[in-house]
């Protein structure tokens, strides 16, 4: 009989596995082909396997794809029996159910959060048919950290994350699937379109909030004003000082001002200097990194945290789905540096940090009562980590070095400048020590304005002044990363799930663009909630339910109350679907239609100058792109069904004749088409080729990077495509000697 351990990834299963290993580590195979280990701790026998994420998920139990359903139609299942998209799960589920045979006890040993202990829990009951099991809890894969976790294990589960992480599934899954189906089968209903939309619990107030801010930028009116710009030269370099009034309403106003500042010296009437202290930025939680990452490397919120995580399961960093702001001593802040002073960009600067008596780190407010702030580990990369890896990692370690290193000391310089009695300004910045800059090196990008040393009376040479004519702005869009952030302070989904549903909003075509814009469908769906289902839309609703989710893992609530008081909220909000269902349908189709065809046109045709549309074969089971004049007639111009010519023999339409014409089949005005990389997506980029004269498009495939393509697969930007390597220099033929 042996110790059964279930982890959440292949990845951690391994760390583990060789830190608790004393001897004969095993690694061994299923005849499924999934690798789990076998290894002896205190002479007793141990066994782990991976759970490789959800191995269980709520499926519908009754039949039918109707709205609403309640709780008592879904039951927990396994999860490739439920999903085609989980299929690869089933190996998984099959070796666990023969490991666990062997099992006596069992230990808990997945990311100690929501759905981390869910995820551990339900192969406990479901599989191992077990009520209860002991529990490691650590923040990094490192030996020491997974050493000491198993020394020091819990004796029972996390009930409280348990809890809440299923009152978590089932909330969602009531939510989004009620909603999903109500719209869907309105625009199935109204418009003769089966287009599946999504509107989650989270996602409905997210969107409402995008859209409203799309709104406001598209009523918007500019106003027009005036600004006056003095361009002076002082020792040589040019520095701009600007009118006391930032806005000049009159235009009026403003040129009688310039009138009398025209050539008119320039003097010097007042310099104000500031010397401040900056401290160090607080300690990276996941919000944190995601809008760092977006700002430096243009990286979205799920990119950063999908790096983030593959760096955790490597054991480099601590866990990153956190919220925390603080840096226990626990973590031994010292021997990290040590760590780290052995790679040899770090080495200066954490010998460095070492020679310090005392190392205490600055912290933010933010706490999380599972996990610390994210933070390198004891057990740095052996060898070099590339690409995005490479920058978030050291955009973690950098940041870790400046929570030790001393504040920064900076001067600003304010001189006031008087042109004939009319006040002009200009601000100077410029860092006088370092301090914890020195330590976040290229991240570290502050303005630095540097002005000379300048005092009252001094005049100034102005090079010209100049009067600008501008017009207020729109409010700004939000950022893939401030979009986060503004979900964070309201409260709208957790660290853990607000880049998925972000990434949600993109993957059902409600948004688009790096600057967040919310599409006409997008637009249709938050108008058609909050006019018809206000409830659903509802950012009290949404965060009184995340505050139930709070109590039940702290223990002052129960699942069961939660989800009864859920269940009333959707039957309420579907019984305002169906009363408006006809109106929700007709919006929504309109904007569906356009959407797909907006989507699905890549170009204009090289050879008709029609739209090249993307279609899907029903026989080959592919898409291709297709011109739009291949169902024209060529002849008469009409679609193939309300072609127009007949045949000469026996004056029926091509499509009735049975004579032995000719043009009895089907004659396309245009033939164009080109085939199409498989499973992917593909968006026009409003672009042509310069060599073969065909749109160009990016194609994005799940887990790949983006690329950029023309459509002409014998275009000579091809040519090397699909060979190995480099391209190979053809050798040089050896001369023979002529007989």
């Amino acid at each position: 009989m042996a110790v059964i351990i279930i982890a959440e990834k292949p990845d951690a299963a391994e760390h583990i596995a060789k830190a608790l290993a004393e001897k004969n580590l095993k690694k061994k195979k299923s005849k499924y082909d999934v690798v789990y280990w076998e290894f002896k701790r205190h002479n007793k026998k141990h066994i782990i396997v991976t759970a490789v994420g959800h191995l269980f998920t709520l499926k519908q139990k009754t039949k039918g794809w109707h709205y609403p359903v309640s709780i008592k139609e879904i039951d927990w299942m396994p999860s490739f029996k439920a999903i085609k998209k989980s299929a690869f799960s089933e190996k998984y589920f099959r070796t666990v159910t023969d490991v666990v045979k062997d099992g006596s006890k069992y230990i808990i040993a997945c990311d100690y959060d929501n759905e981390g202990s869910l995820i551990g829990y339900n192969v406990l009951r479901f599989i191992c048919k077990k009520d209860d099991a002991k529990r490691m809890f650590f923040s990094t894969l490192t030996k020491p950290d997974l050493i000491k976790s198993y020394e020091e294990i819990k004796p029972h589960l996390d009930w409280g994350n348990i809890k809440a992480g299923e009152t978590r599934h089932y909330l969602d899954w009531l939510y989004g699937v009620n909603t999903t189906r109500a719209l869907t089968l309105a625009i199935k209903k109204n418009a003769k379109r089966f287009s599946i939309l999504s509107a989650g619990r989270v996602q409905g107030p997210t969107l409402t909030l995008l859209a409203e801010r799309e709104l406001k930028i598209k009523k918007f009116k500019p106003v027009p004003y005036w600004q006056l710009q003095l361009m002076l030269l002082i020792n040589g370099n040019e520095v701009v000082a600007l009118y006391e009034k930032e806005k000049i309403w009159k235009e009026d106003e403003a040129k009688k001002i310039f009138q009398k500042c025209k050539n008119k010296p320039a003097i010097v009437e007042d310099v104000k200097k500031r010397i401040y202290k900056q401290k160090p930025l607080t300690p990276f939680n996941i919000t944190s990194l995601q809008t760092e990452a977006y700002k430096l490397f243009g990286y979205s919120p799920q990119q950063t945290l999908n790096i983030a995580q593959n760096l955790y399961t490597s054991a480099y960093i601590s866990y990153p789905r956190t919220s925390s702001e603080k840096l226990p001593p626990q973590i031994n802040y010292r021997k990290i540096l040590e760590a780290l002073s052995k790679v040899k960009k770090y080495k200066n600067l954490c010998e460095t940090l070492l020679s310090l008596k005392e190392l205490k780190p600055v912290e933010g407010k933010r706490t999380d009562p599972a996990h610390e702030a994210i933070h390198p580990t004891v057990q740095p990369p052996k060898g070099k980590l590339k690409g995005p890896r490479q920058r978030i990692y050291d955009l973690i370690c950098r940041r870790f070095f400046t929570h030790f290193a001393k504040e920064a000391l900076r001067e600003s310089m304010k001189v006031l400048i008087k042109v004939n009695g009319h006040k002009f300004s200009t601000t100077g910045r410029r860092t006088i020590e370092k301090g914890w800059m020195e330590y976040y090196g290229p991240y570290a990008k502050f303005g630095e304005i540097i002005l000379p040393d300048l005092k009252k009376g001094d005049k100034l040479k102005v090079k010209k002044l100049e009067m600008l004519s501008k017009e207020t702005s729109p409010p700004p869009r939000y950022s893939q990363a401030s979009i986060i952030r503004e979900m964070e302070k309201r409260g709208l989904g957790t660290r853990a799930t607000r880049a998925a549903i972000l990434q949600t909003l993109y993957n059902r075509d409600y948004v688009v663009d790096k600057s967040v814009r919310v599409t006409d469908l997008g637009l249709k769906v938050a108008h058609s909630l909050k006019e018809y289902v206000p409830d659903f839309v509802d950012e009290k609703l949404t965060r009184r339910f995340e505050k139930d989710l709070e109590k039940i893992m702290q223990g002052k609530s129960k699942k069961e109350k939660v989800l009864k008081k859920a269940e009333k909220t959707i039957e309420k909000i579907c019984e305002e679907f169906k009363q408006n269902e006809d109106k929700i349908g007709k919006e929504l189709g309109e904007a569906i239609i356009k959407t797909q065809e907006i989507k699905a046109t890549l170009g204009p045709c090289p050879n008709c100058g029609g739209d090249l549309k993307v279609f899907f074969s029903p026989f080959s089971k592919k898409k291709f792109v297709g011109c739009t004049g291949y169902s024209r007639c060529k002849k008469c111009g009409f679609t193939r069904k309300a072609c127009k010519c007949k045949c000469p023999i026996c004056g029926q339409p091509k499509g009735k004749c049975k004579c032995s014409w000719k043009e009895k089949k089907w004659n396309p005005s245009c033939q164009t088409g080109f085939p199409l990389p498989h499973n992917a997506d593909y968006q026009a980029l409003n672009k042509i080729c310069d060599k073969c004269n065909t749109p160009m498009i990016r194609v994005t495939r799940k887990g790949k990077r983006p690329f950029n393509m023309c459509l002409d697969p014998k275009c000579e930007t091809k040519a090397d495509w699909g060979k190995p390597g480099k391209k190979k220099t053809p050798k040089k033929k050896k001369k023979t000697k002529k007989k």
